[in-house]
């Protein structure tokens, strides 16, 4: 059902953390006592507050009283306001001043794009390290501002915002470690570069579902515009070129690749998709959130060698070379069947008869005696069946389990069937 509109912070907060609907946990600071008020308190005199608050689709399109917001919000630290009918900054800046140990906040799917965000409001954000303004359609101008103004953020997402350009600002931003910016429509290289002067720091940049279509940029200059960048998702990009592949390894502490959904790998298999990234990306540790281990790499880095040693040495990769002075050239794999053996000719003995014959190796002994029942004019009752492995060294093994399989005892080719009567 529906929120009512125009509610406000305090409002649903009184609601959902009344002792009514959040029993009080004993503890410190499980609970934050204010002595009532002349004019009476809406919370009654007590309000059970965790340090992490979400109060995400609630439709709080307000602060409301600034008093009570800092007399019960002065120890909390991460905020939850996606989702709701916030269009004003100012009203966020009313919430935000009066938690002093915020530290995570999340604006996702507010209206934020209908107000403009002043840098006297962006100021009452100075302690954020975390902020999620997913889905906000918060401009660039409005980042900017934040930027500003929030000196120790370090985790900024900006996802489905509808971006189709970066705009830099005049200042760069050296604190922030981790951008999501997934879900865009981010397509041409100059604009993710910009990126990069704007975040020198940048440890982790997931660009997922952007169609990113080439990185174009000489190698040099990738490497001083992320020179921290250790993690960096191309989830469901326009990547076409093995050479984009290649450009990654340009990145100086490049440890971790997200790669699944791009049009270069889809006309491979799953082991060829993962072994030949793997082989080209020699730095790389960790590859679709699966750790790369040394053996893994060494079988790619081969797989490598082997899948390109026929191809003409025009079109042979730089990579390619790089193993053969480490491997040197390889032979192709052997192909070996491993599949069992289904029938197997072996030589029947009875008496001073021997008769060679095809038998099915997937029957059972009582079914082979069927089979031999004819041969050697036996009742299967009466037949006593030894199995002669050629390169046995123990002699024949007696074949006395009727519902043993035949390919238990290994059969093959050559091998023999002495068959006995009970009653000699």
């Amino acid at each position: 059902m529906d929120q009512p509109s125009g509610r406000s912070f305090m409002q649903v907060l009184c609601e959902k953390y009344s002792p009514e609907n959040f029993p009080y946990r004993r503890g410190p600071g499980m609970g934050v006592h204010v002595p009532a008020t002349p004019q009476g308190s809406p919370m009654k005199d007590r309000l059970n507050l965790p340090s992490v608050l979400v109060l995400n689709s609630c439709g709080i399109t307000c602060a409301g009283d600034e008093k009570e917001i800092a007399a019960f919000c002065a120890h909390v630290s991460e905020l939850d306001l996606s989702d709701n009918k916030l269009e004003d900054w100012h009203e966020v800046s009313k919430i935000v001043s009066n938690v002093p140990q915020l530290e995570f906040l999340n604006l996702s799917s507010n209206p934020l794009n209908l107000s403009v965000l002043e840098r006297t409001c962006a100021g009452s954000f100075s302690g954020v390290r975390k902020l999620v303004l997913n889905n906000s359609k918060a401009s660039w101008e409005t980042v900017h501002t934040i930027l500003q103004e929030l000196p120790d953020l370090e985790e900024l997402f900006l996802c489905l915002n509808d971006y189709e350009t970066v705009s830099c600002p005049s200042i760069c931003c050296h604190s922030l470690k981790l951008l999501h910016i997934t879900d865009n429509n981010l397509q041409d290289w100059t604009e993710i570069r910009k990126l990069g002067v704007m975040f020198p720091s940048l440890d982790t940049l997931v660009l997922a579902n952007n169609h990113l279509n080439a990185i174009e940029e000489p190698d040099d200059s990738l490497a001083r515009l992320f020179p921290n960048l250790r993690s960096i998702s191309l989830h469901k990009s326009g990547l076409q070129s093995w050479e984009d592949i290649d450009k990654l390894n340009s990145f100086p502490k490049l440890e971790e690749v997200r790669l699944l959904g791009i049009p270069l790998l889809q006309p491979y298999t799953t082991e060829e998709r993962r072994k030949l990234v793997i082989a080209r990306l020699p730095s790389v540790s960790k590859l679709n959130g699966s750790v790369v281990t040394d053996g893994e790499r060494e079988d790619s880095e081969r797989f490598f060698i082997r899948y390109y040693v026929d191809v003409p040495q025009e079109e042979v990769p730089f990579r390619y070379h790089e193993l053969i002075t480490k491997y040197g050239k390889l032979e192709p794999l052997a192909e070996v069947d491993l599949r069992p053996q289904s029938s197997a000719k072996v030589e029947v003995h009875f008496n001073d008869q021997v008769e060679e014959m095809s038998i099915r190796l997937d029957q059972t002994v009582a079914e082979l005696k069927k089979q031999l029942k004819t041969l050697v004019q036996l009742p299967t009752s009466s037949m006593l069946l030894y199995y002669f492995d050629h390169e046995a060294p123990f002699g024949p093994e007696e074949m006395k389990y009727s519902s043993r399989a035949l390919h238990s005892f290994g059969i093959r080719d050559g091998d023999k069937i002495f068959v006995e009567s009970k009653t000699k």
